[in-house]
């Protein structure tokens, strides 16, 4: 069970750090990506770079408290937000009738309520 946690912990940090880009990339290359990245369009320049840093923190905090053994607690917090953002994602893509894209976001949110459930657990972070 613990290696499937990590697993899944490094994976959400993978996709938070690749999501981290919407701090540095226009907007407009962004939606140029393809029909799942026309979101982007409805969002300010400045709440992209908000959302972009707050997925750059998550990748950290998935991963650097536990790996440092310093305040472990902070991975299930940090994907307890995770599952607040990625719930926004998937509200906004049923907002927007993207039924076919939304596969992703709803299984990045179950494994971050994987996280949530295994790290807060009795043996968070055993062997």
């Amino acid at each position: 069970m613990d290696l499937a946690l990590w697993i899944a912990a490094g994976l959400m940090a993978l996709v938070c750090l690749l999501g981290s880009l919407k701090m540095f990339l226009p907007r407009e290359k962004m939606a140029a990506m393809g029909a799942s990245a026309q979101w982007v369009l409805e969002f300010d320049p400045g709440a992209l770079k908000a959302i972009g840093a707050v997925e750059l923190l998550a990748a950290a905090g998935l991963t650097l408290p536990a790996v440092l053994d310093i305040a472990p607690v902070l991975v299930p917090v940090t994907a307890t937000g995770l599952v607040l953002l990625f719930t926004g994602a998937v509200t906004m893509r049923l907002r927007r009738g993207e039924r076919a894209t939304i596969a992703a976001d709803v299984i990045y949110l179950g494994l971050c309520l994987f996280l949530v459930g295994g790290r807060f657990g009795p043996g968070a972070f055993a062997g």
